[in-house]
């Protein structure tokens, strides 16, 4: 288990070294740049020139990422190109407030996705699982903008039951229950979207579990079907979609842009397109390597979930999970 943690861990540290060194690169090759941000109406080019000067960008770009990834090191993002504000102070809050969308709508969907899941596998083409086809087939095709704007269409404008916008009411900043009532619209276009893959995979997972020769010998000696599908079942059914979870981890932080581009949430995902417009390359950078070290970590959390779910698994082995 030791040496996997080991060679985890230096797998991660050149994955993140490489996915910073391209994302450094890619962003520099871009089409313009701060330097000619810079040029603003009424700024002279020796203006340009020393403000160029002073946040390093007359230097070469490996000399530039040199310096980025010694700072980063250090805890330092850099800063902001057009205000000179600490990455930092700009990043930070937008991820809190990520975590919150993004967690109680991934909570939500497994609650209902995973249960609903297994038991349309043991009625299959029944009422609920017909239903659970139909919902997926809408959180597949429709896309999430589109979703986000008719809700807020019929429950903001017409009926105004619920904000049309925003975290919080103006006078009500920091309150737990006006959070919650801000949280129904953009959370009810995630869960549509989670619900239609998770619910699938649970489904489909537990339907190749129930034909698995072990389920039919527990059948034949009458096991009654709830042991069979809780105790023998549905332990093997969970290891696929362990993987996919994991993988999704990332959204978390990640977040949905355009859901929270459309619901006007303060959020990362809508400070990546904002930055993006601005040419904030510092603040995009701090993003994407924020977002690479979460993939990693999530990719890490499924292996560790592979070994609690199924003991066969063994980590330590040479030629990486092994049963």
């Amino acid at each position: 288990m030791t040496e996997y943690f080991i060679r985890r861990l230096l797998q991660s540290i050149l994955v993140l070294f490489l996915i910073s060194l391209v994302a450094f690169g890619l962003i520099h090759a871009a089409p313009g740049g701060p330097t000619q941000m810079m040029m603003a109406p009424g700024v002279s080019p020796e203006t340009a020139k020393i403000q160029a000067h002073n946040l390093g960008l007359d230097k070469p770009v490996p000399t530039q990422y040199v310096i980025w990834l010694t700072n980063m090191l250090k805890g330092d993002l850099g800063h902001t190109f057009k205000n000179n504000l600490p990455v930092g102070e700009v990043l930070w809050p937008t991820v809190g407030n990520t975590i919150k969308l993004m967690a109680f709508a991934w909570f939500i969907s497994l609650l209902i996705a995973i249960p609903w899941g297994i038991y349309n596998s043991t009625k299959v083409y029944g009422i609920s699982d017909q239903t659970a086809n139909f919902v997926s087939y809408i959180g597949f095709a429709m896309p999430a903008f589109w979703f986000g704007i008719i809700l807020q269409e019929l429950f903001s404008l017409k009926l105004d039951w619920l904000p049309l916008s925003d975290m919080y009411d103006m006078d009500k900043q920091g309150n737990f229950g006006n959070l919650l009532y801000h949280l129904i619209l953009p959370c009810s276009v995630l869960v549509l979207g989670f619900l239609a893959s998770y619910s699938k995979y649970a489904r489909s997972s537990m339907l190749e579990v129930l034909e698995q020769d072990y389920i039919r010998t527990a059948r034949a000696k009458g096991v009654p079907e709830r042991k069979v599908i809780f105790r023998h079942a549905l332990r093997n059914a969970l290891i696929p979609i362990i993987t996919i979870i994991g993988l999704d981890l990332p959204i978390l932080v990640g977040g949905a842009t355009l859901t929270e581009s459309v619901f006007n949430w303060p959020g990362m995902g809508r400070l990546f397109v904002e930055m993006a417009r601005s040419r904030e390359y510092s603040v995009l950078m701090a993003i994407t390597l924020i977002t690479a070290v979460v993939v990693v970590a999530g990719n890490f959390i499924a292996d560790i979930l592979y070994k609690i779910v199924d003991p066969r698994v063994k980590l330590g082995s040479k030629g990486g999970k092994s049963a």
